[in-house]
C-alpha cells in the first residue's frame, strides 16, 4: 500500500497512482507557511507554491490561489478583476468543509474532497513554465513534487473549475 510509506492524504496517492502521476516525496519538520518550508527546499528542482484559500463577501463562493512563493498577490486587484466584493481568507471551518484541510496545509490536493466542485482555482500564468511543481500532501510535514502536466492531468479529474491567470 503506497500511503503507508508517505505521510499525508491516503487518497492523495492513491489518485496520482490511479492517474499514473509520477512524485517525488520530501519529508520536513512541520511547516504552517511557505516561507518556513522554503527552508528544505535545496536541492529540489520545482516551482514553489504558496496557496491561499479565499471567501467572496457573501461568503458563497470560495477561490483557491495559486502563485510561485516567491510573489506577492496584490489581493485588491484580484477583487477588482473579479468583481465579487471584498475578498478574504476563508476561516478553518469553510477550509475543512470544502477542502477537508487544516490552516498551514492548503494545497490543491484537498480539492479530492470537494465532491461537487465548489472551489474555483485561479493559477498564476507563470506557473505553466514550470517543469514541476510542488504541494503539501494535505498535510504540512512534506512536500511532493509532480510534472507541471501532471498536475493539469489530475485537475482535470477532479473536476473543478480552474484558470490561468496573470497574479501580481
Amino acid at each position: 500500500m503506497i500511503h503507508n510509506i508517505y505521510r499525508g492524504d491516503a487518497e492523495v496517492y492513491e489518485t496520482l497512482s490511479s492517474l499514473a502521476i509520477n512524485f517525488d516525496y520530501h519529508e520536513h519538520p512541520p511547516v504552517p507557511t511557505v516561507e518556513e518550508a522554503s527552508k528544505y527546499w535545496e536541492g529540489i528542482d520545482s516551482a514553489h507554491c504558496k496557496n491561499l484559500f479565499f471567501r467572496n463577501h457573501k461568503g458563497n463562493k470560495h477561490y483557491l490561489v495559486i502563485f510561485d512563493y516567491s510573489q506577492t498577490l496584490n489581493i485588491k486587484d484580484l477583487e477588482q478583476r473579479l468583481k465579487q466584493g471584498k475578498l478574504s481568507f476563508a476561516s478553518p471551518k469553510r477550509m475543512m468543509k470544502y477542502l477537508g484541510l487544516e490552516p498551514g496545509s492548503v494545497s490543491p490536493f484537498g480539492l479530492i474532497h470537494d465532491t461537487e466542485n465548489h472551489v474555483h482555482l485561479f493559477i498564476d500564468r507563470n506557473l505553466q513554465k514550470a517543469k514541476r511543481i510542488s504541494f503539501h500532501p494535505n498535510l504540512n510535514t512534506a512536500s511532493l513534487i509532480i510534472p507541471f502536466q501532471g498536475f493539469i492531468k489530475y485537475l482535470n479529474h477532479v473536476g473543478n473549475s480552474f484558470e490561468f491567470m496573470e497574479l501580481y
